[in-house]
């Protein structure tokens, strides 16, 4: 509202009424902003629920985590001032920053981390990195000092406590951050519209608040890439990472009005197979499946060619990768005969389930129409996210799916033989555990080798393609991520120029 002796301070006012407000408003400097994703989350808890779209609503927003990871990769202090990791790489200890506090007025020390350390390991925990929080023990020496040592040597540690399955969280709160997250970053919820969007508002009480320019952010999902396209050019959305936008990239590129930038990533895009399901715990018919899909064409139809194929569920320009793609190459007659050697009778059906992600649905059909070549009918059934978290990934009720990993360090996942895949090796488990605990970096790189091509040969999943993403924003928009390592959305660090 404009104050009364503004008014009487402008005497132009007086004869052009309606003139004053516009001034004021275009003199205002922007501090909001529309962010498109394709994903709605399920739940505002990333320690609750597995999704990367979690993450680009509360974490480094609502939640803080004790180290930071940027654009490049690389990892930064957060809640945690500074660190010190032992000799025998199996203790941390950290100093933690002074001062922080919850937004519910709860102080940030080193209980906190350790009730949020214990919770995530504890046996009734749902955290997707449940694994990686059990292998720690956590000590709190004072309050502001917090000592992690973990059984096994975890060479990535500093990396994953930068991720939103380590968040830290209030005592009082974790019951419903789901729905009412309650976070120590410079953002709280302020409004949540299922299906229609989500507001997060600047919290004053941070501690550095005058930094942030941002005063307003607000999230629309669309999953369409025509209807993402049409939402920007409108202006409706001032920015959108990892957009589905490539056929109507030219438009974007030859528009003043915005920029685009192609962001390098660890994504996985991987055909899941349930291993625990007949036929498919046979890995012969794995390996059928494999060879009867063409990655290349793949790449073309689902992300109209900005993918990289892979071999493994590792990709190229992460520590240690090997080429795995010539083990399982595109090969009908070869699909055809794995299959009779397994004494698979066609036409064999089997259910692929794809998530509403333009990549999946796309990709989906061309696989589907591959697979049709070597006697294997594909059931296509579409699902949207909420069902495929709870039905796929929870209940592993699925054949085959089409989906994206996009945290870099998940090789850890193919030794959980509760996992929504199923896998389960003894070799590959012994490899991995060879890696971790390597203490030479050139001795892990070798065993992180070894371990790409065990999953190769056992063709765990069909390995398809490491994507290129394409952030769309407005061209006065700053402070952007160059690259995505991980899915997040660091609005704090964005401002309009």
């Amino acid at each position: 509202m404009l104050k009364r002796r503004t008014l009487l301070a402008t005497g132009a006012a007086a004869l052009t009424p309606l003139a004053l407000p516009t001034i004021a408003l275009a003199q205002r400097k922007k501090d909001a902003l529309v962010i498109g994703l394709t994903l709605e989350p399920t739940g505002l808890d990333p320690t609750a629920k597995a999704g990367a779209e979690i993450a680009e609503v509360v974490l480094y927003t609502v939640f803080e985590t004790l180290t930071k990871i940027n654009s490049d990769g690389n990892v930064t202090p957060l809640l945690a001032d500074s660190w010190e990791v032992s000799p025998d790489l199996k203790t941390v200890t950290f100093k933690l920053r002074r001062g922080v506090k919850f937004q519910n007025g709860e102080p940030f020390n080193a209980q906190s981390v350790k009730f949020s350390f214990d919770r995530a390991a504890a046996a009734n925990s749902t955290n997707k990195d449940k694994r990686t929080f059990t292998n720690i023990a956590t000590q709190a020496v004072d309050e502001h000092t917090v000592v992690l040592i973990t059984k096994e040597i975890e060479p990535d540690l500093l990396f994953l406590l930068g991720q939103a399955s380590a968040i830290q969280v209030e005592p009082k709160t974790v019951e419903t951050n789901a729905t009412k997250p309650v976070g120590t970053g410079p953002y709280r919820l302020d409004s949540w519209s299922k299906g229609s969007g989500i507001v997060l508002a600047k919290w004053d009480g941070w501690r550095n608040a005058d930094t942030v320019q941002i005063r307003k952010a607000s999230f629309r999902f669309i999953s369409e890439p025509a209807a993402q396209t049409t939402a920007l050019l409108s202006g409706d959305i001032d920015l959108f990472p990892h957009a589905s936008v490539s056929r109507s990239l030219p438009q974007f590129q030859n528009d003043k009005r915005f920029q685009v930038v192609f962001n390098a990533s660890r994504g996985k895009t991987i055909l899941a197979i349930n291993n625990k399901r007949k036929p498919l715990d046979d890995v012969r018919v794995r390996r059928a499946i494999s060879a009867a899909i063409d990655r290349k064409a793949v790449v073309e139809a689902a992300v109209d060619g900005r993918g990289v194929p892979i071999g493994s569920h590792y990709v190229p320009g992460a520590p240690g990768y090997v080429d795995t793609t010539g083990i399982n190459p595109y090969n009908v007659e070869k699909a055809k005969q794995l299959l009779a050697e397994a004494g698979v009778k066609t036409p064999l059906e089997l259910e692929l389930v794809l998530p509403p992600p333009p990549y999946a649905r796309q990709g989906g059909e061309l696989i589907a129409a591959q697979l049709a070549k070597v006697g294997i009918v594909a059931k296509i059934q579409n699902v949207e996210w909420a069902q495929w978290i709870s039905g796929t990934y929870g209940n592993k009720n699925y054949d085959l799916s089409l989906i994206l990993h996009v945290e870099p360090f998940d090789l850890v996942n193919y030794t959980k033989p509760e996992y929504y895949w199923g896998y389960q090796s003894a070799k590959f488990n012994e490899v991995f555990d060879k890696a971790r605990n390597a203490a030479r970096a050139a001795d892990r790189l070798r065993y992180l080798g070894d371990a790409q091509r065990l999953l190769a040969e056992d063709a765990a999943n069909v390995f398809l393609f490491q994507p290129q993403f394409i952030t769309v924003a407005a061209r006065n928009l700053r402070g952007l991520w160059k690259d995505a390592p991980i899915f997040v959305n660091d609005i704090a660090a964005l401002s309009w120029g």
